[in-house]
């Protein structure tokens, strides 16, 4: 079969046998491909640097008749991550975004809004500063799998919250009033809806070089993490190592 061409972000390699790498990439012409580069840890050509993690790539792989697993024959490196300084906070960040696209997304179903969203996020994240990238990304990857509900009415009464204080909790799938709010529920402050507000209005270049510190959204963050956690039934991995960086 001829050999298919797309851009592509690598998001997980996993050893196999000796020298081969199954390896899990978005392509914008396919959306998830999972396939087996041959020798990947040998061939410098064909490989050599392009397979580590959300490394933005010209990916060009086939489809082997009655195999689940495409064949990769070579990557052509566009973008990559390790251009600059990877501090242990910014690869955690670059982590989680690999974490949401791979766990969100199903397989071969493409998706141009969403890689576009990611990369324009993952060069938000080549500084050191990676707080709003990462409140960004959740935000709209929540909103692009259809999973954010309304932040502007209580979710059980329908009263309108613009300016009044409202609360979620891990086992409800919006925000509520004062009034209809469950026991052991967290508070999601007012600006953090106007931040989201924002978000939506604006792309993510037009945040960068503000400062933005871990507290700033950190609500947010919560109330985003829970739902996409509750919606994909499993723990974010690297939304618990999120947690654990300091300011």
């Amino acid at each position: 079969m001829a050999l298919k061409e797309s851009e592509a972000i690598v998001l997980r390699t996993y050893d196999l046998r000796e020298a081969d790498l199954l390896v899990t990439l978005f392509t914008r012409a396919e959306g998830k491909v999972r396939g087996v580069a041959r020798s990947a840890k040998r061939s410098k050509r064909r490989f050599g640097g392009a397979l580590e993690p959300l490394t933005y790539v010209r990916a060009y792989y086939e489809d082997r008749e009655r195999q689940e697993l495409a064949r990769l024959d070579s990557c052509e490196v566009l973008e990559s991550p390790l251009a600059a300084e990877v501090s242990y906070p910014r690869a955690v960040a670059l982590g989680h975004v690999a974490e949401l696209l791979d766990e969100l997304l199903p397989d071969r179903e493409a998706n141009d809004t969403v890689f576009r969203l990611a990369l324009s996020v993952l060069a938000g994240l080549r500084g050191p500063d990676i707080w709003m990238p990462v409140t960004y990304f959740e935000l709209w990857m929540t909103r692009l799998m259809g999973y954010l509900p309304e932040l502007s009415e209580c979710m059980v009464c329908g009263r309108t919250l613009n300016g009044s204080r409202a609360y979620f909790h891990a086992l409800a799938d919006g925000l509520m009033c004062p009034e209809d709010k469950r026991l052991a529920s967290s508070e999601m402050s007012v600006e953090s809806r106007g931040l989201a507000a924002q978000m939506f209005r604006a792309p993510v270049e037009s945040f960068a070089g503000t400062p933005w510190p871990k507290r700033q959204g950190a609500d947010l963050r919560k109330f985003l993490i829970q739902t996409l956690q509750r919606h994909i039934e499993k723990k974010l991995v690297t939304a618990g190592m999120l947690e654990r960086i300091g300011t």
